[in-house]
């Protein structure tokens, strides 16, 4: 599997654990964007009140992200 830096627009949040195990010392604190290989257990924060949402998550990668490589979700 390839290796994607996954970014949430507009939050901050905290690699929980990566593969089922706890996360190493690379995905500590606060993050916007993540390098994910495998399953990755996120924690966010949600800050902005309803009406800003829907939040845009996508890969860094150009051509994947060209390519439809990305979504958005709302939170209530």
């Amino acid at each position: 599997m390839m290796a994607h830096p996954f970014h949430i627009h507009g939050v901050h949040f905290e690699v929980l654990s990566r593969n089922g195990s706890a996360p190493g010392i690379r995905d500590q604190g606060l993050r916007d964007t993540v390098v994910a290989q495998e399953p990755i257990e996120l924690l966010v924060k949600f800050t902005q009140p309803a009406v800003a949402s829907p939040f845009m998550y996508h890969c860094h990668i150009l051509e994947h992200e060209d390519n439809g490589m990305m979504g958005q979700f709302s939170v209530s």
